[in-house]
């Protein structure tokens, strides 16, 4: 069993950088694809990042078109976290944040329990 806990939302101008955390118990994920998803009100749920295993897939990562350039995902094995650094913010990012982790991307295993971002104009 794996357990997420996020960590880093906030509420920001627009423009501002935030960090959020992923930080998993239980057992390793360097294994697991791990990824950020965010659901805004009254809108469904939305893939954000995802970032592969480092063996065998290099930890690649994959972006939202909408997030492309301005998010980063990387991740920390030995620390067993994995971290999302959000720069140039929009209102539109407002949303709340949620990590997953997924031994086949496709199939989502476990979820945390989400963080709050809000970006004001």
């Amino acid at each position: 069993q794996v357990q997420l806990v996020e960590s880093g939302g906030g509420s920001v101008q627009a423009g501002a950088s935030l960090r959020l955390s992923c930080a998993a118990s239980g057992r390793s994920v360097s294994r697991y694809a791990m990824g950020w998803f965010r659901q805004a009100p009254g809108k469904e749920r939305e893939f954000v990042a995802r970032i592969m295993p480092i063996m065998p897939s290099y930890g690649r990562t994959y972006y939202a078109e909408s997030v492309k350039g301005r998010f980063t995902l990387s991740r920390d094995s030995a620390e067993n976290t994995v971290y999302l650094q959000m720069n140039s913010l929009k209102p539109e990012d407002t949303a709340v944040y949620y990590c997953a982790a997924a031994e086949l991307w496709g199939h989502i295993d476990y979820w945390g329990q989400g963080t709050q971002v809000t970006v004001s104009s």
